[in-house]
C-alpha cells in the first residue's frame, strides 16, 4: 500500500494512537489523515488526542459535531426513551457520526481506505463500519486490532516501544468512551461480579459522602418531546453538558448492569449518564400525562424496537426512520414542564404541567359529580358476561 493515504478514524485513546502507527508500519501507508469528533468528551481529552496526533505526525482533521450530534440522535433517543437493557446509548450513536463523517472526508478527498480502532469482540466494527459503507460504499475497511487479533496487553506494549505511555488519559485510570450524553467505563474490562468500579473513574457522578445535604429543584421544559430550556439554561448543547455536573453532583447517574452485545455474549458494563437519567425520566413521565393509554402500549414497543435497532448498529436502517415517523406524530402532544427535586442519591418528580394534559380530576375525582355513576350498570353487566361463560366451559 506504498504511496497511498489512509482516513483514520481517532480518537487519541489507546486503540486508535496504535492504529496510527501500525498504518505506517506495517500497512505501509504514507499518510494518517485523523478524522476526530467533539462530541462533547471534554477540554481535557481533546488535548489529549492532539498532543498524540502531533507527537505521530497524523494530519488531524477535529470536527465540532456537538450541535449535530444532540439534535439529531439525541434528541431522538430522548424522543424515544431510548435505553438499551438500561444504557442510554450515547457511544452507540456517536460511532455513526464518527463512521459518516470518517467516510465522507474519505470521499472528498479521494482516500480509498478507512481504518479503525475497535476490536473484534465488540460493537463499534459493526456500528463505524456499517455508517462508513452507507456513505461509500466502494471504502476499503482496514481494522489492524481485529485483523492482527491484538490483546490489549500486546497493545500497551507495543506502544510503549514507540515512547507513548498507555497508561496516560485525560482522567482515570481505566479509559474508555466519553461524550456528552454517556460515558462508558473499561469497556469489557470489569471481568467479575463483584469488583465495584472506583469512584475516581466518574467523571461527573460524586460519591454519596460529598453529595449536598440541600435538595435542588430543577425545572425542565419540553416542547414536542424535547427539551428547550432546563433551569434558563435554552442552549441544546450546554444544557446537557451542564446537567451531567449538575445531577452528578448529588450522586445520580450511575448504571452497572449485564449487557447483551451484538455477538451475542453478556458483558458486565459500568457507564454514568446523569443528564441522560433525569431527562428520559422526565420525558417518559410527561408522555404519561399527554398521550393516551393506547399510544402509550403501543410506544412502548416501538420505543423497545427503537432502541434495538440503534444499539445494534442499524441506525441508518430504513425501519428506524419509520419508527421515527410515528413517534414524531406521538411528541406533537408532549409539551409542558416537569420539576425534579435532587436529593442525595436519587430524584424524584415533584410537580407536572401540561397544556395537552388528559388528566382530569373534575371528572375522575370521588369528589366531583363528573358523570352519573348510574350510566356505569350496563357497561360492568356487559363487561361480566364473557367471564360468565367461561365459568360454565370450565376455563
Amino acid at each position: 500500500m506504498a504511496d497511498k493515504r489512509v482516513v483514520l478514524a481517532y480518537s487519541g485513546g489507546l486503540d486508535s494512537t496504535l492504529i496510527a502507527i501500525l498504518l505506517r508500519e506495517h500497512y505501509k501507508f504514507d499518510e494518517v489523515v485523523g478524522v476526530c469528533l467533539d462530541v462533547g468528551q471534554g477540554d481535557e481529552e481533546i488535548a489529549l488526542a492532539k498532543e498524540r496526533a502531533e507527537k505521530l505526525a497524523i494530519d488531524l482533521r477535529l470536527i465540532d459535531a456537538k450541535e449535530e450530534f444532540v439534535k439529531e440522535m439525541v434528541h431522538r433517543c430522548i424522543k424515544a426513551n431510548g435505553s438499551w437493557e438500561g444504557y442510554p446509548m450515547g457511544t452507540s450513536m456517536t460511532r455513526i457520526l464518527v463512521g459518516m463523517k470518517a467516510a465522507k472526508i474519505a470521499v472528498e478527498e479521494g482516500i480509498e481506505y478507512l481504518a479503525h480502532g475497535c476490536t473484534g469482540k465488540g460493537n463499534d466494527q459493526f456500528r463505524i463500519e456499517t455508517a462508513a459503507k452507507y456513505v461509500a460504499p466502494h471504502l476499503q475497511i482496514i481494522a489492524p486490532v481485529r485483523e492482527l487479533n491484538l490483546t490489549r496487553d500486546q497493545e500497551e506494549e507495543m506502544l510503549r516501544k514507540y515512547g507513548i505511555d498507555p497508561t496516560k488519559r485525560a482522567k482515570g485510570k481505566i479509559g474508555g468512551d466519553v461524550n456528552l450524553w454517556s460515558h462508558s467505563i473499561g469497556s469489557g474490562q470489569f471481568t467479575d461480579l463483584k469488583t465495584q468500579c472506583p469512584d475516581e473513574e466518574y467523571y461527573w457522578v460524586k460519591p454519596l459522602s460529598e453529595a449536598p445535604d440541600k435538595p435542588r429543584d430543577l425545572t425542565i421544559t419540553f416542547k414536542n418531546g424535547v427539551p428547550v430550556e432546563v433551569d434558563g439554561i435554552k442552549d441544546p448543547v450546554k444544557m446537557i453538558i451542564d446537567l451531567n455536573y449538575i445531577v452528578g453532583e448529588y450522586g445520580i447517574g450511575k448504571i452497572d448492569i449485564l449487557e447483551d452485545g451484538m455477538i451475542g455474549f453478556k458483558s458486565r458494563e459500568i457507564y454514568e449518564a446523569p443528564a441522560a437519567t433525569v431527562l428520559l425520566a422526565a420525558h417518559a413521565d410527561l408522555e404519561h400525562l399527554t398521550l393516551t393509554r393506547e399510544q402509550l402500549m403501543f410506544k412502548r414497543i416501538v420505543d423497545l424496537q427503537w432502541s434495538y435497532l440503534v444499539y445494534n448498529a442499524q441506525w441508518l436502517h430504513p425501519l428506524r426512520k419509520d419508527l421515527d415517523a410515528f413517534i414524531d406524530s406521538t411528541q406533537k402532544y408532549v409539551n409542558g414542564t416537569i420539576t425534579v427535586r435532587l436529593e442525595k442519591g436519587f430524584f424524584r418528580i415533584i410537580e407536572r404541567d401540561s397544556p395537552d394534559s388528559l388528566f382530569a380530576p373534575e371528572i375522575r375525582s370521588l369528589r366531583a359529580t363528573g358523570f352519573d355513576q348510574r350510566d356505569a350498570t350496563g357497561a360492568v353487566k356487559i363487561f361480566t358476561l364473557p367471564f360468565q361463560l367461561y365459568a360454565k366451559k370450565g376455563r
